[in-house]
């Protein structure tokens, strides 16, 4: 639930009242004037920031990030509980095929979904960051590391039917769902808690700052392979501040609220990949830093990434953070070679 972080002020009218008398002791009916005071909006200080989207709210944040692995087939869209998502990751699984990492914090949907399987990358990502991990299946390298609780989890292979629900108009393996009222009860089946410990810190523009820095640009496409299904297109919207999301030639929305998702930040973060199976199975190199683009507010420039204690970051030449725009932010996992292939529409 959002926080708005302005309050009005109510404004009261004061009327002032004269009278006059005559000689006679004969009394006219006054004149009445009425002074209007202007309404003073004042802006509300609140004294929390979330952590993974840098707006402001009234309360400390003490949930613990929740990453759940999201199927991103065609049959698996539109998505529920992606417009909820801080931050979104897309990477890489098998052949052509991208997956998502949604991590919630500051907003738990109703209804987070389809849920796919886990792969080992996708478990680096959760364990670098704390967070409870929610996955349907596992590679066999995805499954070491949960059976040796590498990161606090709960997998559909052993609730399907209990914690996850499958849905009715979709088939397996697009159909799996995690009711976000069940986290609390999942974290209680496998003894974890869901107290916000590992502190994550990024720096965020203020809400009335512009990004000046870079080349503008009003839409960007990233294109992963020649099949258009995992590529995407982002248009910068002026108006509101932030990026639309087309693939496949579909604008992504949300399946809960029939809206098209609203981006303050698009990443582009190169990788080493690697296939490590005749299944073409990936090993994706997380930690080693690279090439980096960053989006924001109509704005494209080239930076780099760094793996800082288990965090992905985009960092500045001089090893500084480069600041967020607050909102929900997606990060693309590319690989090295070809490298990033993106083409940009200038404004």
């Amino acid at each position: 639930m959002r926080i708005n972080p302005f309050l009005t002020a109510l404004a009261c009218t004061c009327f002032l009242v004269g009278c006059s008398e005559k000689e006679e002791v004969v009394k006219e009916e006054s004149n009445t004037s009425e002074e209007e005071i202007i309404p003073v909006t004042e802006e509300v200080l609140l004294p929390f920031v979330t952590p993974f989207t840098g707006e402001s709210v009234a309360d400390e944040v003490t949930q613990r990030p929740i990453i759940a692995t999201i199927n991103n087939h065609p049959d698996a869209r539109p998505q529920s509980g992606i417009a909820s998502a801080d931050v979104i990751y897309e990477m890489l699984a098998e052949g052509d095929v991208t997956r998502l990492l949604a991590l919630y914090q500051s907003e738990i949907p109703e209804k987070i979904g389809p849920i796919r399987s886990a792969r080992d990358y996708f478990i680096e990502l959760a364990a670098g960051l704390n967070a409870f991990y929610i996955a349907h299946g596992y590679s066999p390298e995805a499954q070491s590391l949960l059976a040796n609780n590498v990161v606090d989890n709960v997998n559909g292979m052993q609730y399907d039917g209990i914690l996850f629900e499958r849905s009715s108009d979709r088939v397996a393996p697009h159909n799996s769902y995690f009711p976000g009222e069940n986290i609390k009860v999942a974290a209680e089946r496998v003894s974890a808690s869901l107290l916000y410990q590992k502190k994550v810190s990024y720096t965020y523009y203020k809400e009335d700052e512009s990004v000046k820095l870079g080349t503008e640009a009003e839409s960007i496409a990233m294109t992963y392979s020649r099949n258009d299904s995992f590529n995407s297109q982002y248009t910068y919207d002026k108006n509101s501040n932030t990026y639309t999301r087309q693939s496949g030639n579909a604008v992504t929305i949300d399946y809960l609220t029939d809206e098209p998702i609203a981006l303050s930040n698009v990443l582009f973060f190169e990788m080493n990949h690697s296939i490590i199976d005749s299944e073409g199975r990936r090993e994706i190199d997380l930690t080693s830093g690279g090439t980096a683009y960053v989006f924001q507010q109509g704005i494209m420039r080239e930076v780099r990434w760094e793996n800082i204690d288990g965090i992905l970051k985009a960092v500045e030449e001089d090893g500084s953070e480069v600041k967020l725009v607050p909102g929900k932010t997606w990060v693309h996992f590319v690989p090295t070679h070809p490298g990033i292939t993106a083409s940009v529409k200038y404004s």
